[in-house]
């Protein structure tokens, strides 16, 4: 093949969109083995301490020191396996203890072989940490349950038969007097790669469901103040619906106080609620991919996981979802509200238009009276001017009749003035129609 790619435009991510699906393989794990398995909630300055902490194991154990951390870092230390992967909220740790031994299941475990106090200073939060026991199986069923019942302290057992009964899986998904879960499989005819991927799944069932449930505690205690905030936009509603006499403003200041107090609710949880929804799919994926048959008198995973689990999960999506419908309801509460007081407003606008309208007309009529009184006064005083102009004339030796001249002028000169005020009248108003 002559054709090659370095001249042409590659994505900067295409290796590591290659590698992605490779970077955290199955186990391969022979039978019998111990495995220890630790989630542990971390934030990002304690992945780093972690990170350091990974590298100070390899300098106890006399071997070289890791320089990069990666998403999946796996080495083996003798008989001991150490695996590391990082996730979005926790990194989990898998002790392997390859070390053959005859002693009874759970009297050794994967961290067995860990240095005295290295563990004790791992840094983060654990959420789960329990113990793996893969043994091979006792001959017959009843020989198994003999063999698994004395070591989970009796506790009730959940257990099935997976992959068509090539194996069988024992747990109590409690902790035990350790402080760990226990799980047991009981190899019956699983190659190495087989009971790997079978531990694998076992360990993120366990794992994703104990993450699922953390949304459980924040979902019991946001309940009670939904209830609250659910019955006082229950009044509010109803008060708007009879349209009775309230005081607005308390009201919209109670809509504002539910509003915010559901938004830090929704800051807080929507995050745990959707992370909570993905664990659990994951849960059911891992579940049906165990293939289970059912073991007389025992509940298996998948049903165990259906009656417990499920529940606590509908509950959660319960709560987000009725904070998304306390949030809406708030939203339209809010808008009546607001339909309200604006139709309060237009009303009172209304009223204030309609008494500047009646204003406008007295004062237009007390105009119109303060018109006819000025063409009387100008009338006055034109005539006085004219009775002045007269009485020069007479003195000058001139004969006219001041009283016939002054009563014909009067009419005139008032027809005079009301026409002049009225032009002047229509010309404002003309002026007044143009803007």
């Amino acid at each position: 093949m002559s054709a090659r790619l370095d001249s042409l435009d590659i994505h900067p991510l295409r290796n590591e969109l290659y590698n992605e699906l490779h970077s955290r393989p199955f186990q391969v794990l022979p039978t019998p083995a111990r495995v220890t398995q630790m989630a542990v909630l971390t934030t990002p300055e304690q992945r780093q301490q972690q990170f350091r902490h990974l590298q100070e194991l390899h300098r106890v154990l006399g071997q070289p020191v890791p320089e990069h951390e990666t998403g999946c870092f796996e080495h083996t230390f003798g008989s001991l396996r150490v695996r590391r992967e990082m996730h979005m909220e926790f990194a989990s740790y898998t002790f392997i203890n390859l070390a053959a031994s005859n002693k009874a299941p759970f009297t050794e475990a994967g961290i067995t072989p860990l240095p005295e106090g290295w563990l004790e200073q791992l840094s983060g939060t654990v959420i789960a940490a329990f113990h793996l026991e893969i043994r091979p199986a006792a001959d017959g069923t009843e020989g198994d349950l003999d063999y698994v019942r004395k070591h989970f302290e009796g506790m009730r057992l959940v257990g099935s038969s997976p992959q068509e009964g090539a194996a069988r899986v024992w747990g109590t998904f409690r902790l035990h007097s350790d402080g760990f879960g226990r799980f047991m499989v009981m190899n019956h005819h699983m190659s190495d790669s087989q009971i790997g991927r079978l531990t694998q799944r076992l360990m993120e069932i366990e794992t994703y469901r104990l993450m699922s449930l953390l949304a459980l505690p924040v979902a019991r205690k946001i309940t009670p103040s939904l209830n609250d905030m659910d019955e006082k936009l229950a009044v509010i509603t109803q008060s708007l619906a009879e349209n009775q006499e309230v005081d607005e403003e308390k009201l919209l200041a109670q809509l504002t106080n539910i509003a915010a107090r559901i938004e830090a609710f929704r800051a807080h949880s929507t995050f745990r609620f959707s992370a909570t929804r993905a664990y659990h799919r994951l849960v059911l994926t891992r579940l049906e991919e165990l293939r289970e048959d059912e073991l007389s008198g025992h509940l298996t995973l998948t049903e165990f996981m259906t009656r417990r689990l499920t529940p606590a999960v509908k509950t959660c999506e319960a709560v987000s979802e009725r904070l998304e419908d306390l949030s809406r309801r708030v939203d339209r509460a809010s808008d009546m509200m607001r339909t309200r007081v604006e139709l309060a407003i237009q009303s009172q606008n209304q009223q204030l238009l309609s008494s500047m309208d009646r204003r406008s007309r007295i004062q237009l009529m007390m105009q119109h009276t303060v018109e006819g009184f000025s063409v009387v006064a100008i009338t006055y005083y034109l005539i006085g001017l004219l009775k002045f102009g007269l009485d020069s004339i007479y003195e000058a030796g001139f004969a006219v009749n001041k009283t016939l001249i002054l009563g014909v002028a009067i009419p005139v000169v008032m027809t005079l003035v009301f026409l002049g005020v009225r032009m002047v009248h229509h010309h404002f108003i003309k002026m007044a129609k143009q803007q």
